[in-house]
């Protein structure tokens, strides 16, 4: 077993920790009981005990868990199929030790990889971007505003109604509370207030005059340096990296302002919020794109 106060221990581990939102001294700190776990603390015991199991008896250099997520890493960089994953997969176990434990194919490492994934909310949006199909609006078949119907026409083949068009939404809050929970990002959370500026010279968005404005204007908000500072950005880009596919879509970025200049512009922190499909541009009807966003942060 490897020590869990080491940070460098054991990376897999310590992702398992980051994955269920909680700090090593969590885990030093939790008591033994007697009564079953939760479904929660039994996925991140599950996730630990994977992290530290060698994939074979005697292996070294790799745990069930990182056998896996080095896989999962190449099936995406390379854009392989789940067909071609697995008989990567059939090959590698046949000249690994008959005991190993390498996963059998995509679904079942999939299934134990599933408490990292980052959720996602599919929601139904109008193809002229006029209005979500979304809370109050959920059932409805058709716009409201210019009566385009949601669904695409049923074909002999495909029986299950189809929307044309799905906007995919990224809840923030587990991402925030996150920064908080860990010890070496919390400490950093009140950069942005306890700094000291130079006149002149702009190092960081908290050194901006439209950001003294907001203090100014919202002090109640300004006062605890502990409160979220969020900045907004979004672009169209060719997933399919293309030029000649005329298909685009848009992010939508969060920063956290919060965080000092060198952690704040870091891919990691910079937490994708809303994908916004293509090949069209949302334009001047970017808000509704965008109500997922300000409900939760409201």
């Amino acid at each position: 077993m490897h020590e869990v106060g080491n940070e460098n221990s054991n990376p897999c581990r310590n992702m398992a920790i980051d994955a269920m939102r909680m700090s090593d001294g969590n885990v030093r700190e939790c008591p033994i009981i007697e009564e079953e776990p939760n479904a929660d603390a039994a996925r991140f015991f599950d996730l630990l005990k994977d992290s530290d199991e060698p994939l074979w008896d005697g292996c070294t250099n790799h745990s069930k868990l990182s056998a896996v997520t080095q896989v999962f890493t190449i099936k995406s960089d390379h854009e392989l199929s789940e067909a071609g994953y697995d008989k990567i997969i059939e090959w590698a176990r046949s000249i690994l030790p008959k005991r190993n434990r390498l996963k059998e194919n995509f679904y079942a490492a999939k299934s134990m990889m599933k408490p990292f994934d980052l959720g996602y909310q599919k929601i139904d949006i109008c193809p002229n971007f006029y209005m979500l199909y979304y809370l109050e609006n959920a059932e409805m078949t058709e716009c409201m505003t210019c009566g385009h119907s949601r669904y695409k026409p049923k074909t002999g083949r495909r029986k299950t109604l189809m929307a044309y068009k799905k906007l995919r939404y990224f809840p923030i809050t587990p991402r925030l509370q996150r920064l908080f929970m860990l010890p070496r990002t919390a400490e950093h959370m009140t950069w942005h207030q306890s700094h000291h500026a130079i006149d002149g010279v702009m190092v960081h968005p908290s050194d901006s005059e439209t950001y003294k404005h907001f203090k100014s204007v919202h002090p109640h908000f300004s006062a605890e340096s502990r409160n979220v500072h969020l900045g907004l950005c979004i672009n169209g880009f060719n997933p399919f990296g293309s030029f000649a596919t005329p298909y685009s879509c848009w992010p939508v970025i969060l920063t956290v302002y919060n965080l000092p200049p060198g952690m704040c512009m870091r891919p990691k922190f910079m937490f994708l919020s809303i994908v916004i499909p293509g090949p069209n541009s949302s334009g001047q009807n970017i808000d509704v794109c965008l109500r997922p966003l300000i409900d939760e942060l409201t």
